[in-house]
């Protein structure tokens, strides 16, 4: 072994280490290492370029020492960061996680759908029917959304309008699981509206609390489902009602007008009418053009041809329809109304029966068939 050369070498080597960004005294151990190894592994084994042996063993100790450093330092936070024995603080992060999942890298739909399935708790199936695609579609596109964020900080939260939508999309799942999901989205959305003053916000609440507040009437004691203009609305919730048109009103007076707002805005109006028959539909339909300039949404085109029938008649709301896409969801049960509302009850039978193999629920389609077999039994006395 050859000390004179290993001394000659050394001043370079740590050097080298010095200019990758070591700090001299971890460059000056991990040369020392270097040094030991060479005079254990040379003599049976010279390299041909002894230098470039030196750095690239040294290189390699400290990042050795720099990983079990910071290894250290986090077991040694970890400990300090542990808690104190007895009850712990309570604390609701939720809200939080909704913003960082909604991240800026991701598309606004590719973000709704990975905080629904992350954080909201529903199935892939669940966010494709409330997508109008198909499971394998939204599948694929959650795993997008996946590998796009999993080199990525998530340290910048994403934008309300997304965390809005992931809301609104949690509440019109109900209660069908194991959590009731309505009454936690308003409590997040209640969260939201305290902390940011936001006229969308504050639309988005209001929509929940009046729909939230015909939620018992929605359903007989059989769990059939029970339509908005056969419902007893002796049962609404006054209490939600005056609290939702409140926060709207105040909102709508900021003239900021977006699409939560004119939802609720048509849901207030069915709120405040005493009777089916008292709605005032025309402005329903005014709301609901509103509406169709701020999303362009097919949903609520279809929604919209039902408001023109009630307002217009029913051959003004068939021709409000028939300037929509039929394979949308619930076309078919929107078609078989409007021809039962127009007298033609074989059409409307048939069209109910159809709707009822499509409908995408067991209430829904128990509905549907019900309606399709009361018509078949008008008209066959």
């Amino acid at each position: 072994m050859n000390d004179v050369l290993l001394r000659s070498l050394t001043p370079s080597v740590l050097g080298i280490l010095v200019r990758r960004g070591a700090d001299f005294a971890a460059a000056e151990d991990a040369v020392q290492d270097a040094l030991v190894e060479a005079v254990r592994a040379w003599p049976a084994d010279p390299p041909r370029d002894p230098k470039g042996w030196l750095v690239t063993v040294a290189w390699r100790r400290f990042l050795d020492a720099i990983r079990a450093d910071a290894a250290r330092r986090r077991r040694e936070d970890r400990v300090e960061e542990e808690p104190a024995p007895g009850p712990a603080p309570a604390a609701d992060d939720t809200l939080q996680l909704y913003f960082l999942c909604a991240h800026p890298s991701l598309t606004p739909s590719s973000a709704v759908a990975l905080t629904l399935r992350a954080v909201g708790g529903l199935t892939t199936r669940q966010i494709a029917q409330a997508y109008l695609v198909p499971e394998a579609t939204m599948a694929q596109r959650i795993s997008r959304a996946k590998r796009t964020v999993s080199d990525v900080r998530f340290d910048q939260p994403g934008d309300v309008a997304t965390v809005l939508r992931v809301l609104y999309l949690v509440f019109n799942e109900g209660y069908s699981g194991d959590v009731d999901l309505a009454a936690e989205a308003i409590r997040l959305t209640r969260q939201l509206a305290a902390s940011i003053d936001h006229p969308e916000v504050a639309g988005l609440l209001a929509l929940m609390l009046l729909h939230q507040a015909r939620r018992t009437a929605r359903t007989a004691p059989d769990g059939s489902l029970v339509p908005l203009a056969e419902q007893d609305r002796s049962r609404w919730d006054t209490r939600a009602i005056a609290e939702g048109v409140e926060i709207l009103q105040a909102a709508l007076a900021r003239d900021r007008l977006g699409e939560f707002q004119a939802q609720a805005a048509i849901a207030a109006l069915h709120a405040d009418a005493p009777t089916a028959e008292e709605t005032d539909w025309v402005q329903i339909v005014e709301w609901y053009d509103e509406l169709a300039r701020l999303t362009d949404s097919p949903v609520v085109r279809l929604n919209r041809a039902v408001a023109v029938g009630e307002a217009d008649g029913p051959r003004a709301g068939l021709a409000a329809l028939a300037a929509l896409d039929a394979s949308l969801p619930r076309y078919t049960a929107v078609a078989a109304y409007l021809h039962e509302c127009d007298g033609d009850l074989a059409t409307a039978a048939r069209l109910y029966a159809e709707a009822a193999r499509k409908a995408p629920n067991l209430a829904e389609r128990d509905h549907l068939t019900r309606r399709a077999a009361r018509l078949n039994a008008r008209g066959s006395r």
